[in-house]
């Protein structure tokens, strides 16, 4: 395997399409990448899963 010496070219980067992705991201508060949006919503499922389950908990109390 070949030897890097850390130079690497991104033309995303070269023309500031990274930087200006990035600072949209962080104005709207919502992740533009795919990493970033499955972080988010699993997240978001972890919050929901208590009030979710004290629902099927309670709908079973009251059908019994």
């Amino acid at each position: 395997m070949a030897k890097k010496y850390g130079f690497s070219f991104s033309a995303k980067r070269a023309l500031g399409v990274s930087s200006a992705k990035s600072k949209l991201s962080k104005s709207i508060g919502v992740p533009l990448t795919k990493q970033g949006i499955q972080r988010k919503v699993g997240q978001l499922t972890g919050c929901a899963i208590l009030p979710i389950l004290g629902l099927l908990i309670l709908s079973l109390l009251v059908i019994i």
